[in-house]
């Protein structure tokens, strides 16, 4: 089963970061985030990938390109240009690193590609938040209830510290908490191939029409995720999660 990571805007709230990058290349830990959020797919035994690029993909392509080469130590012969890698970080991951445009909106680059997805069940994200979602359930539920999409339902992080108060004591101080109620659209999703039908053209709005009619025609549901969600909008949010990495403590953390 292919994942889709959507990484072709522009990230412009992220601005101090992304004028030199696209935003699934801005570091957390010191690998981008893209890297974290395929950590999480692979983790759970998805590790067929489909990046969608756009706004300086050339800086993904070239990352994946010389991945292998980056992470290991080798032997190089000048002679020949043959190279003998001794030790390093192999992944087993399929990555396809693909140019779905500039301009092109989230609906509009899961349809650019169609081709490489075909008529299968499919899951997409977004290349610029993480959390530790069980994919493996996350499939099963998609799987169980038989309908087009599928949608992860997560709880936002709260801007500031939460208070129980009783009278006028605090009770309780909770700093930055998930907050206790309403659910968002935290990505994660679950395709099946029908999808396509609601994809119209490059200016299609996942979030918008496509979303909203499988809402209306009961082909959408949720699956409810409590643990940790945490978006890559702002620098502030960027340092939430370089925090969280250099504790050693971070919720999406996996065995590599």
């Amino acid at each position: 089963m292919k994942t889709v990571i959507l990484a072709g805007g522009m990230g412009a709230r992220l601005a101090e970061e992304t004028h030199l990058r696209p935003k699934p290349m801005v570091e957390v830990g010191g690998k981008p985030i893209i890297w974290h959020i395929m950590n999480t797919y692979a983790s759970h035994g998805f590790k067929d990938f489909l990046v969608a690029c756009g706004y300086k993909g050339e800086l993904i392509k070239e990352y994946f390109y010389l991945f292998q080469i980056r992470n290991s130590d080798y032997f190089i012969n000048l002679k020949d240009g043959s190279c003998d890698v001794v030790q390093g970080l192999h992944k087993d991951w399929r990555i396809g690193v693909i140019d779905t445009g500039l301009d092109t909106q989230t609906g509009g680059r899961i349809l650019r590609l169609r081709p490489w997805i075909g008529h299968e069940t499919f899951l997409v994200t977004y290349g610029d938040g993480i959390g530790n979602v069980d994919i493996a359930r996350l499939v099963a539920f998609h799987r169980s209830h038989g309908r087009i999409a599928t949608v992860t339902a997560v709880r936002p992080p709260s801007r500031f510290g939460a208070l129980a108060l009783d009278g006028d004591r605090v009770q309780e101080f909770s700093e930055k908490p998930q907050t206790g109620e309403g659910w968002i659209n935290g990505g994660f999703f679950v395709f099946e191939a029908d999808v396509f039908s609601y994809l119209d053209d490059d200016r299609t709005i996942l979030e918008r029409d496509p979303l909203e009619r499988l809402a209306s025609e009961r082909q959408l549901m949720a699956f409810r995720h409590d643990g940790f969600w945490q978006p890559m909008d702002t620098l502030r949010e960027k340092q939430i999660l370089e925090s969280l990495w250099a504790s050693g403590k971070a919720p999406w953390r996996t065995v590599e």
